[in-house]
């Protein structure tokens, strides 16, 4: 389990990110489309993992919107942001904010959270996931991870556009 903080508060979560050299896991997402997407569609493809509580907080919108900006110059490179919203919320926002580059998908009714070691076990964030980057080779390996100590606090931008380079 993972000891993180919400504005110094104390957090857990489920478990660890994966490790880098390991394989993710399958998944089963949500579109904004209500439409349920999975790991194999981007078979081949380096993915980076924008993983967040909710895209109604300050800084989880800014971390889309910096992920968005990043991936179009991005080669052969998908960013999926990830969170617990339900997909009527992250198709608004994706739609009124102009984010065109990213995959923006809920894990409402899936498993991802355990999966991945994100979902918070406590606080009144209970239910809701971590703030966490996981990026993959093109062979669906980990090559960078970051569980975001402070909920409150922005992710590391720059080491996890590195490991896409």
């Amino acid at each position: 389990m993972a000891k993180i903080t919400l504005h110094g508060d104390s957090v857990t979560t489920t478990g660890e990110l994966p490790e880098n050299g390991t394989s993710v896991k399958s998944f089963e997402l949500v579109d904004t489309d209500l439409k349920n997407r999975t790991l194999d569609e981007f078979s081949g493809k380096k993915i980076i993992f924008n993983i967040f509580p909710s895209i109604d907080t300050g800084v989880c919108a800014a971390a889309a919107r910096e992920f968005n900006e990043k991936a179009g110059d991005l080669d052969n490179t998908v960013v999926i942001n990830v969170s617990r919203d339900l997909p009527f919320a992250l198709k608004r926002f994706c739609a009124a904010e102009g984010l065109d580059h990213v995959e923006t998908f809920s894990d409402f009714r899936g498993s991802f959270g355990e999966d991945y070691g994100v979902t918070i076990t406590d606080s009144p964030m209970k239910g809701l996931l971590s703030r966490a980057v996981i990026v993959t080779d093109e062979n669906g390996k980990v090559v960078y991870s970051e569980q975001v100590s402070e909920i409150a606090q922005e992710p590391d931008y720059e080491k996890a556009l590195e490991a896409v380079k």
